[in-house]
Parts: structure tokens; sequence; C-alpha cells
């Protein structure tokens, strides 16, 4: 028989029991989202800040000389599986990611918590913290600080810091038409999640979203050196055509993706097609369904999975077509073993065309 993830008999609480949501599926939805930021200040006065809010990129930047540009960024979110030291992991990884997506290095992070003080033992807090820690240390950098607070429902994540150098640079709004598309990690993190929540997970499911979920998206400096590739972004709450819609918007142009060329995790389409999807794929389908064509046969579980939310998602790579065996290869080497071209950037409005 499978073994299968089950609720801790501990007696402190799930961690997930104790959150509407978890992971990137907690992010608000796109179009809830665009609405909210109607209005905000613009951030054109401001000539050192090379990426702010204008393309909704994963970190802003700011030059500080010739050579030299600091990335800020900041993720958090809710438990997205139980043991403590795994979310703390995940949260780290995830927050990391938008640093090196701007073809950024990391120097140093602060923490950002918030816990139910009286509910959640101090060793299951200290676990989450250390989970952050750990995943800082394998990426080079210390967790300099941070701020804490008592709060219904606990949170993690990290404030992070980086710097790229001007040149190497890469935005999510500067992919050219005929670009192929990469993308670094499989989807299904968001079904693997819906599953655990439902004790429907088996052991090797679990791990297997452990794995992608805390593997650093570090190849992202080694990237955004190489000549040919034009942008990147990572993958995440908003889902594979969420934030591939975002690059499209950026370039003015569009997009074709092959659904029988993107990687998926192991078993990932039949618990879709079972029912184990989140509420979050749904509400990102609905803020963008008019800017996407779906072939009719991948309604169902496979749009789904297009619209899953990613926690800690691989990093989607715009690029000229002969580098994309060496785009593949970089990914792989970082561990990003299921990295495969998946599309094309296509020279007409701003729509992703899903082919089967």
């Amino acid at each position: 028989m499978t073994a299968m993830i089950t609720p801790s008999s501990a007696p402190t609480p799930r961690l997930t029991s104790l959150s509407h949501g978890g992971g990137c599926g907690c992010k608000i939805a796109p179009g809830v989202l665009a609405d909210l930021l109607k209005g905000s200040v613009p951030t054109a006065p401001f000539a050192q800040l090379l990426v702010g809010m204008e393309t909704a990129d994963d970190a802003a930047v700011y030059q500080l000389s010739e050579h030299q540009a600091l990335v800020a960024t900041t993720d958090f979110f809710m438990p997205i599986v139980d043991d403590p030291f795994d979310f703390g992991r995940i949260a780290a990884a995830n927050a990391l990611s938008d640093v090196y997506a701007m073809g950024g290095t990391p120097i140093l992070a602060l923490a950002l918590l918030a816990v139910p003080v009286n509910v959640l033992s101090p060793q299951v807090i200290r676990e989450i913290l250390r989970g952050g820690e750990a995943i800082c240390a394998e990426a080079g950098i210390p967790i300099a600080g941070g701020h804490s607070i008592d709060s219904v429902e606990p949170i993690y994540g990290l404030a992070a810091i980086g710097l790229v150098h001007p040149r190497h640079l890469k935005r999510n709004s500067q992919a050219q038409a005929a670009d192929a598309l990469v993308l670094g990690k499989p989807l299904g993190v968001g079904i693997l999640s819906a599953a655990l929540k439902k004790g429907q997970l088996p052991a090797a499911g679990y791990r297997a979203m452990i794995d992608t979920t805390t593997r650093l998206n570090r190849a992202g400096p080694e990237l955004a050196e190489l000549a040919g590739v034009h942008a990147i972004t990572d993958v995440t709450g908003f889902g594979l055509l969420g934030h591939l819609l975002e690059m499209c918007r950026g370039a003015r142009l569009g997009a074709r993706v092959s659904m029988a060329h993107v990687p998926l995790l192991d078993r990932v389409l039949s618990m879709a097609e079972a029912g184990c999807v989140t509420g979050a794929s749904a509400r990102n389908w609905s803020s963008y369904a008019p800017e996407v064509q779906l072939a009719p046969q991948l309604e169902g579980a496979p749009q789904a999975l297009l619209c899953d939310p990613q926690t800690s998602g691989g990093l989607l790579i715009a690029c000229t077509q002969d580098v994309v065996a060496e785009v593949v290869r970089i990914l792989r080497r970082h561990g990003c073993a299921h990295a495969a071209a998946i599309g094309v950037m296509t020279a007409d409005a701003p729509i992703v065309r899903v082919e089967p």
C-alpha cells in the first residue's frame, strides 16, 4: 500500500489548518491586484530606478553605479505544508527566486514572521525560522534581521537584497519575436498542495513537492550573462499563463505554447482530473481568460495546470533559438532536471495561444 502524508499527531495544530490559503496560492488574483494598483504613484521621476512597478516585474532594481545595481524584493505567505522546517525552506527559496529572476545574486535577507504565538509552540516557530536560515545558508547569504508580529494566521517570508551588473539585468518585458520559451521547473505544486490538504498525497508526491519548491533558481545570474537571453521571470502564484502574459504585455508580443512540451510533476494531471485543484487556479483563469486562446481539448485538468499557482516555481526564459540547448543545459546543471522548451514568442497581440 502506498504511504500517505497524514495530519500530525502532535498537540499543536497542523500549520495548514491555521490559514485560509497556502503558498503562492495566497496571492491576490491578478485582475483584482491590477484594479487595486490603479492610480499608484508613477516611478518615472526616479532616474536611477531601473525597474519599478511598470511591468509587474519580479523585483525593484536601483542603479548604484555604472557597474552595480541593487535588487530588492519581498515575498511571504501562509503555510503550504505542515512541517515547519519545510515551510520555512519553501518560503525562503520562493523569496530569493525573485532576485535570481532579475539576473541578480542575493547578498542578504531579512526575515518576516507573523505567527499566533498562543497557538504554536516555540519549537514549531523556531523550526520555521531554522528552515529559512537553512535555505539562505545554501544561497551563501545571512539573514541579517527582520520583523515579527503576533498574528491570527502563520506567515513567513523574506525581504531579499541582491546585486546585478546593469548590463546583465533581465526584465520580464524584453522578449523578442521568435524567441523560444524555456521553463525551468515542472508545473503542479498547487495540485500537490491541494492533495496534501485533503490527506490524499502519497509520500513520493510530498517528496517531489519539497524537492521542487526548495530548489534554488540560482541559474538566473548565469543565464542573464548568456548572449541571446532576452527576458527572465519566475512562475509563481499567477500560474504559467499569468506570468507569461506579463511577459507578453511588457514586450507587446504574443506567445504560443505547446501543452505536450510543458513539464509536469508526476501524477498531477490525474490528480487534477480527480478534483485536487486550488481555488486560486480558478481565480487566475477568471482574471486573464480573455487573453488566452486555449484549444478545446485542453479545457478541464490541463487548463487548471496552466493556471496552477506555483510556489517557488521555475524560471521562464525568452531566448534566441540558437541558445535553447545551452539554456536547458545550464538549468539542468543547477538541478532543474525537467527544464524544457515549451513555446515561442510571436509578433502579434499580447495573447497566449495554447496548443495540445
